[in-house]
């Protein structure tokens, strides 16, 4: 069987809506593998979705809505065969931070949320069809590692008055944690027991049989406590009423855009970067493991109307969840009929046996979302190597983290994006240009810095511009040229190597133009050196090269030497 991807040349309807191409041509054998996997992808989803319900804010139930409704959307416009797609923790913690923002509960949180869901649809739709994935470059790895990680914490944080059974307020993680402090004289000890118990089976299951479904096994052991020990009747917070039944579609009111339009904004942007890129990357990784193409910007659609249909029917936002892709992957998964199986499970579950999570305990859903996020959003290892490979961008995950847990999550994604943003002028205003030298014996030069050995030669020295040359960098380039002058001693010839300069507009030419008037008033002369054919096509229609003379620029540093 083959699916509706790029390979098979889907034409019509198909295009747009794979599902059309390749469900008529469904080959049975894959149906037992694609059966057991959406019902092992269920198992493992529905008692998180109840936690990353509560870590946004919104009634239990909506996070069972948005599950079905994603894995089931999803299956239709997708072009991958392993992709799971639900709710998950950072989206959650995205969307309850725009909830903790607005101050709302209830009804209306949910509403905000399915707002911002449906947002986040439509510009996952705008960015596939015009295709602007490129925009989710601008927040670097390190922001994004540094502010999952503050969000995780803010959330856990969050999380602790429930298996304390005490309270905690506060406008930041810091005020949060310290009024949870001071709480602690008040603490309800058979919470405590049932928070440290419920804690102690989760985490000794990860470790010690990380193939079993921790969360099922703890949601379905605290249901049995709860009844079996009445733990409500000994002061045992529980979650309350989770109604039976499916939702009906619906629009959040307008007033819910009118009155929080900057925060939904925000929200739904936030959401879409981080969706984009994991969208992306996971859906490459299961097709190039199971050698079949899919089609990247089908991808972003297929996200996109998965959004939309869980906002339209109360849920919250959704993505590619990797733990459930792999799951359906190891499960056996062959095609999106086990996505469609686990969306009708899910709904079978709002029908059947939704009212039985009414008992379950508040301080073992607390130990169900401080397992989820701790292990699904802190990326421990990632921040090894960031300190291990370049420091700077293990103090900017480190200010996203501190930015996230002083100002809030949805304020932490405008310091991140500011963070990538000043990172990225950092680095495109300071491109390197090193020193080079002469391998001894040979025609090649390298960097001085690496090889102190190499030849030299003097009054002339070789520096190479490693970066674009444009109004970013023309004075950076400038300002070293007059330090080396004053370092390297009298010059009587300045060889700038441009093979690392791929890019340069009027203001870099403009500077080399400079930069020969400045060598030429010192008696230095300007060679250019290994200059790309577009670079050197600006430098013509400029009149740089009649400036600097044709026989100024040569095919290599070798030649550039030799001629001084």
């Amino acid at each position: 069987m083959a699916l509706a991807t790029p390979d098979t040349k889907a034409e019509g309807i198909a295009r747009f809506v794979p599902i059309v191409g390749w469900l008529p041509r469904y080959d049975r054998r894959f149906l037992r593998g694609d059966v057991i996997a959406g019902i092992a992808v269920t198992a493992l989803i529905v008692p998180k979705n109840l936690g990353y319900a509560g870590i946004a804010g919104v009634p239990l139930q909506n996070g069972l809505y948005a599950a079905a409704a994603g894995a089931i959307i999803y299956a239709l416009f997708c072009t991958s065969r392993h992709i799971s797609t639900g709710p998950s923790s950072s989206l959650a913690a995205v969307a309850g931070g725009a909830v903790l923002v607005t101050k709302l509960g209830g009804a209306q949180a949910a509403q905000l949320v399915a707002a911002i869901t449906l947002v986040t649809g439509l510009l996952f739709v705008l960015f596939a069809v015009f295709r602007l994935g490129w925009i989710a470059q601008f927040l670097s790895k390190a922001v994004i590692t540094g502010f999952l990680a503050g969000a995780a914490v803010d959330v856990v944080i969050g999380e602790l008055p429930k298996l304390t059974g005490t309270s905690s307020s506060g406008d930041s993680a810091w005020r949060e944690l310290w009024t949870w402090l001071q709480s602690l004289g008040d603490v309800h000890w058979t919470t405590v027991l049932v928070g440290v118990v419920s804690l102690a089976v989760i985490l000794a299951l990860r470790f010690l049989a990380p193939r079993v479904p921790g969360a099922l096994v703890l949601v379905v052991g605290g249901l049995l406590a709860s009844y079996v020990l009445d733990l409500g009747s000994h002061g045992v917070a529980l979650v309350g009423p989770v109604p039976r039944g499916l939702p009906a579609p619906k629009l959040p009111p307008l007033s819910a855009f009118e009155d929080h339009y900057a925060v939904i904004g925000i929200a739904a942007f936030a959401l879409l970067l981080i969706g984009f890129s994991q969208t992306a990357g996971d859906a490459r990784a299961f097709a190039a493991r199971h050698r079949y193409r899919i089609d990247v910007n089908q991808e972003a659609v297929a996200q996109g109307m998965a959004n939309i249909g869980a906002g339209v029917f109360q849920g919250m936002p959704v993505s590619t969840s990797l733990s459930a892709s792999s799951l359906n992957e190891s499960a056996g998964a062959e095609t999106p009929v086990a996505s469609l199986t686990t969306g009708a499970l899910v709904l079978l579950t709002l029908i059947a046996i939704a009212p039985v999570f009414s008992s379950l305990p508040k301080a073992v859903l607390g130990a169900v979302i401080i397992d989820a996020v701790v292990f699904g959003m802190i990326d421990v290892a990632e921040l090894r190597r960031l300190h291990r490979v370049t420091r700077f961008d293990f103090w900017v995950a480190v200010a996203a983290i501190v930015g996230v847990l002083s100002v809030g999550v949805l304020a932490g994604v405008v310091v991140g994006v500011t963070l990538s943003l000043i990172w990225l002028v950092y680095v495109a205003t300071r491109p390197p240009m090193p020193l080079l030298g002469r391998e001894p014996g040979t025609q090649v030069f390298r960097e001085l810095d690496e090889h102190p050995d190499d030849e030299t030669f003097p009054g002339v020295a070789v520096l190479r511009l490693d970066g674009g040359l444009f109004f970013a960098t023309a004075e950076a380039l400038e300002n070293r040229i007059r330090a080396l002058a004053e370092k390297v001693g009298p010059l009587r010839t300045l060889v700038l190597d441009l093979e690392g300069v791929n890019f340069i507009d009027s203001q870099g030419s403009a500077k080399l133009s400079e930069l020969h008037e400045l060598t030429e008033a010192s008696d230095v002369v300007l060679r250019l050196a290994r200059v790309k054919p577009h670079v050197l096509a600006v430098l013509r229609k400029d009149g740089i090269v009649e400036l600097i003379g044709e026989d100024h620029i040569h095919g290599n540093v070798f030649r550039a030497v030799e001629a001084s």
